[in-house]
Parts: C-alpha cells; sequence; structure tokens
C-alpha cells in the first residue's frame, strides 16, 4: 500500500470514543423516549399521565345513555289489554352543534313536520344548552329515516308511548298519562306508582358525530313497571257501552252513566259514561268529558231508595210485605207540603205500595219510625261514605245525621230527596239486598284467580241485614217489573229480574225544576238467584220522556240479558215454559187416530 493510501484510510478511521460516545447518546434518547411514553401510558399519577389522557379520551367518546323501563300493562279480568306501552323515538338536538344554515334548518324542519320560522324560535331559545327536543314519540320507522340524513347535533332516543286499545269504551276506568307516561287520570293516577317502571343504564361509545360504535356494558338494569288486571269484563264493557250511549242519543239526554256489579264478589264487571272521549287523541277535548260520572257525580236517588225504607221497616219488626197501608185520599200532608200519588191507590199492601212506587205509603211508614232508623240502614248499606274502590275525585255523597227531623225531612228522605249518592253507591247498596244482606267491598281490580281464592272471596263481607228480610225485599222487587208495575220495560224474557225506577227532579239555582230530570233504574238478575246488579242513571232526557221506567229501565233490560247471556249463566224456565213442554209431551203420548 503506497503512503497516500494509507494515510487515506487512517482519515477514514472513527476514533472508539467517538463512536461510544454516540452510541451513548442513541441509548440514552431511546431510554427517554421510552420514559416518555411510559409516563404517558404506564406511570399513574403523573401530570398529564396516562389517566389524564384516558380522561380526557373517554370525556370525547364515552357517554351513559338512559336504557327506559315500560310502564306495566293493563288488562280486563281476561287478560284483554287495556292499556300497553310501544316503543317510540324523540329526536332531540343540541343547539351548539346544530348548523344555522338555512338550507338545513328548512330540510330538518321539513321533515319534521314543522314551521321552520317555529324550529328556528326554538332554537334561539335554547341557544347556549346542550339539549332540547325537536320532536317526541314519533314512529321509529319516520325517526330513523330523519336520522340517517346524519344532521350534526340531530339525534334520537328510544322512549315509551301509552295506547288504548279499547279507546273511549274504557277511557274513564283506565285515564290515562301525559307525554312523559306518567298517570293524569283513573287507574293510570290511582297505581301510578305500581305501573312506573325503572329506567337502566349502559355506558356506549361514540365517534365525533354522536354515532354509537360500541355498547360498554349496562351499568344498572331496567325495572319495567308491574301489571294491573281490573275487574271489567271487555265484552261486558263494550255492551254497556253500546247500549247506555244509544240511550242517551235516543232520549237527547245531557250525560248517562251505568255500573254493573258482580253480586256474589263486589267487582266491577262494567262502568261506562257519556260522553266519552279518545285517550289516544285529547285534542280539543272538553274537561267535562274526562269525569267518571257514575263515581265522581252525586244526585238525589228519588224513589230507588223506597225499597231500602222498606228494608228498614221490615227489619223494626212493625211491618211485613203484606201489612195493610191506605193511602187514600192519594195524597198526604206533611207539614206545608202535600205529597201526591198519580191516582188514589186505596188501601194496598207495603208490597204494592214499592209496585207503584206510592210516595203517599212510603211517607205515611217513614213517619211511622222513629227518626234514625232509615238513616242508618242507609248507611249501613254503604251510602255517606267511600266504597273503598281507591279512585282519584271518588264522591262520598251526603246522608245527613240531625238531632231533630222534621216530618218533611223524614218523609223526603225515605223517597230519595235531601241526600246524595253516586250510581256505584247505589249499585254497592243493591248488591248488598242482591246478595242475601251480605255487604261486600267494591273492587276495580280482579280479585282472586284460581278455585281456591273464588272460595276465599265468599268468606269476604259483613251481614248487614237478615237474608230473611232481604230475600222479602227482593221478591217485592219482582212486582216492580211485573203487571202493573212502574218497571215493566226491565223485564227480561229469559232470565226474570227485579228493581226499582226513580224519576227525580234536578235542582236548579232556585231549587227544583219542574221540566228537568233524571231516569234511574237500579236491579238485580236473575231475580232468584242475583248474578250482577246494575244502576241506569241517565241525565236530562228532553225529547219528550223522562221516567226511570222509560228511559233507565230498557237499557238495564238489555244489558242484563246479554251480560248473562256472555257470563253463561242458563235462563230460568217459567211456569208457562213448563206448561208449554208438558203439553208438547201429551201430545207426543197420544196415541194415533
Amino acid at each position: 500500500m503506497s503512503r497516500a493510501s494509507r494515510q487515506k484510510v487512517q482519515s477514514m478511521t472513527i476514533a472508539r470514543w467517538r463512536f461510544a460516545l454516540a452510541v451513548l447518546l442513541l441509548a440514552v434518547l431511546m431510554a427517554a423516549l421510552l420514559w416518555h411514553v411510559a409516563l404517558l401510558q404506564v406511570v399513574p399519577g403523573e401530570d398529564k399521565g396516562f389517566e389524564f389522557l384516558q380522561g380526557q379520551g373517554d370525556a370525547r367518546t364515552v357517554r351513559t345513555e338512559i336504557i327506559p323501563a315500560h310502564r306495566g300493562v293493563i288488562t280486563d279480568r281476561n287478560g284483554e289489554p287495556l292499556a300497553v306501552s310501544t316503543p317510540v323515538v324523540s329526536l332531540w338536538a343540541n343547539p351548539s352543534e346544530l348548523k344555522s344554515d338555512a338550507v338545513e334548518v328548512a330540510a330538518l324542519a321539513e321533515a319534521l313536520g314543522v314551521s321552520e320560522i317555529g324550529l328556528r324560535k326554538k332554537l334561539k331559545r335554547y341557544q347556549g344548552k346542550e339539549f332540547v327536543y325537536l320532536k317526541r314519540n314519533m314512529p321509529p320507522q319516520k325517526a330513523e329515516n330523519i336520522l340517517a340524513n346524519r344532521w350534526a347535533g340531530v339525534y334520537g332516543r328510544t322512549e315509551y308511548q301509552r295506547f288504548y286499545p279499547a279507546g273511549e269504551v274504557t277511557a274513564h276506568i283506565v285515564g290515562f298519562t301525559n307525554i312523559d307516561e306518567r298517570g293524569q287520570e283513573g287507574i293510570e293516577l290511582a297505581y301510578n306508582d305500581w305501573l312506573m317502571g325503572h329506567s337502566g343504564s349502559k355506558r356506549v361509545l361514540k365517534d365525533l358525530k354522536g354515532r354509537v360504535i360500541k355498547d360498554d356494558g349496562q351499568l344498572k338494569a331496567p325495572e319495567a313497571g308491574k301489571d294491573i288486571h281490573l275487574s271489567i269484563d271487555l265484552r261486558l264493557q263494550y255492551l254497556a257501552y253500546r247500549e247506555l250511549k244509544q240511550a242517551v242519543a235516543e232520549h237527547q239526554a245531557s250525560s248517562g252513566s251505568l255500573v254493573m256489579l258482580d253480586v256474589k264478589t263486589g267487582e266491577v264487571l262494567a262502568m261506562v259514561n257519556q260522553p266519552s272521549y279518545n285517550p289516544n287523541d285529547r285534542t280539543g277535548i272538553k274537561v267535562s268529558a274526562l269525569r267518571n260520572r257514575a263515581i265522581t257525580d252525586q244526585f238525589e236517588p228519588g224513589s230507588t231508595m223506597k225499597p231500602l225504607t222498606v228494608l228498614a221497616a221490615l227489619e223494626s219488626g212493625r211491618y211485613h210485605p203484606h201489612t195493610m197501608i191506605d193511602t187514600s185520599p192519594g195524597y198526604i200532608r206533611v207539614g206545608k207540603k202535600t205529597l201526591l200519588d198519580p191516582v188514589n191507590y186505596g188501601v194496598i199492601d207495603l208490597t204494592k205500595v214499592i209496585t207503584k212506587s206510592s210516595q203517599v205509603g212510603i211517607s205515611k211508614v217513614a213517619l211511622d219510625m222513629e227518626p234514625d232508623v232509615v238513616r242508618n240502614m242507609f248507611f249501613r248499606l254503604g251510602l255517606g261514605q267511600g266504597t273503598g274502590v281507591g279512585f282519584p275525585g271518588e264522591g262520598v255523597g251526603v246522608l245527613p245525621s240531625r238531632s231533630r227531623w222534621t216530618d218533611i225531612e223524614r218523609a223526603n228522605f225515605a223517597f230519595g230527596y235531601g241526600m246524595s249518592v253516586t250510581a256505584l253507591q247505589l249499585a254497592q247498596a243493591y248488591g248488598v239486598v242482591a246478595n242475601y244482606g251480605v255487604k261486600k267491598p267494591v273492587s276495580l281490580l280482579r280479585l282472586g284467580g284460581d278455585s281456591k281464592d273464588e272460595v276465599q272471596l265468599d268468606d269476604l263481607g259483613e251481614q248487614v241485614v237478615t237474608r230473611k228480610i232481604s230475600h222479602e225485599v227482593v221478591d217485592m222487587l219482582k212486582t216492580v217489573l211485573g203487571p202493573g208495575g212502574t218497571g215493566r220495560k226491565a223485564q227480561i224474557e229469559a232470565y226474570p229480574a227485579a228493581g226499582k225506577t226513580g224519576t227525580v227532579h234536578k235542582v236548579g239555582k232556585e231549587g227544583y225544576v219542574y221540566n228537568r230530570y233524571r231516569s234511574v233504574f237500579a236491579g238485580m238478575a236473575p231475580a232468584n238467584d242475583p248474578r250482577v246488579v246494575i244502576v241506569v242513571d241517565i241525565e236530562d232526557p228532553s225529547s219528550g220522556k223522562y221516567h226511570g221506567g222509560e228511559v233507565a229501565a230498557p237499557v238495564f233490560s238489555k244489558v242484563a240479558e246479554g251480560a248473562l247471556r256472555l257470563m253463561h249463566v242458563p235462563p230460568e224456565v217459567t211456569a208457562a215454559d213448563k206448561e208449554k213442554v208438558a203439553t208438547e209431551q201429551r201430545t207426543i203420548q197420544e196415541p194415533l187416530s
């Protein structure tokens, strides 16, 4: 190698210390880099360490979402749904994220079906906030179509909306909820805490546009609301609603109510009112239509109280069904008032006093007893107190208690004036008579469920009147629907019934109004072993007919007959039927000539 070559190689050789220094520097840089990465991702507690970064990342992507819980289902006694919750989607927006571009807002308003001006005002009003509803309770498919446009700041959340399959037929019993599924009327209000569910929650990961990209686990499971089984039978409810609505329209009445009770259990099998409303669409609804008149409205029951007055008379031991009473000359002077019968019935027995609804006869009976005897009987039957049904706004009526009674007060009280009841109270009182003197608590909830429970239900109740006296009154009430009675139009061909009519003058600003009436009928069927008690109350009939036997009694007949058939109660064989069968058998047995 030449000298020049050796000098060139030596000039290219790196000193060892320089190489070592370079390697050391590279190693230190690598270690520093690894340490920095460790500080960011491994070592806790450092400022802006991995916990800080992870928190910042989660703050931008991890969200806690509510898992809505549906409200409990309300059904009739046979499991038919009366109120259910269906899933819907509510659209909401974050005004700070939503673009204010005129074209985009106009497109969003059109998709929502709302006014563009109204939408702009709403967004401006909520500017600076992070949440505003755009539209509540939309069908899921329609909401998804809107969300598919991926408008910035527009989101959807699953909620539930209440739906009532029977609509106006069960509206007054079931009631309704508000947009947040909280009970506002009826059973929905009375049992709101029982029906309400408790929402759950879950953690999700979202992208920058708010779309869920991953479910990160459930934090709390949702708890669905508890179901309620009502005592009403939807078949009987439809039947009662149809007949009452037709009667109110036919007689051009202002309103009406009908209550049907199960005599054996005290359960409400049907309860309807007119006018009604559609709980699925309450736009333009009148507040007066919301009342469950059968439970809330109080009225003077009139002549429907006469059998209950007779019940007290029989219990006193001073009267029996055939005690003779002189009603001549067809009127009686009590204080300054004259009480009249339509005609002079002369001397009639106590049974005919009920058959003809004699004002004179029942007044003489009442004036012959101690003042509190009739009042105490009414109270024992459930009047002047709540039925215990637990319905919001239930009326308790007026059952006066006086230290001194005037004669006219005693007489009026005996035939249903100077007091007030609800249709449900009146039904409960007649239920005692029909159930051989046993008073059952009224229930809007289904009782029992199997044969063992039904036996236990028969043990419920209180014997407030003797069986013998109750049976005697039922026999007297049968005559009201017979020849010469005031309630002949209430009779049922296949199921002999019993009951009492009532025609009551309405009260105005200056006392009783001579040309305004309330038509009432309270009855039971079948008469020989009552299964149902029905009270029909029709207010202000104005078509010309107004007597309880003309307006309310036919409704009882139609509803009672249909109900007994639906309940599979076998028709009773009458004496005429027996004679017809016997004649046919004799004809068959005669030898052919």
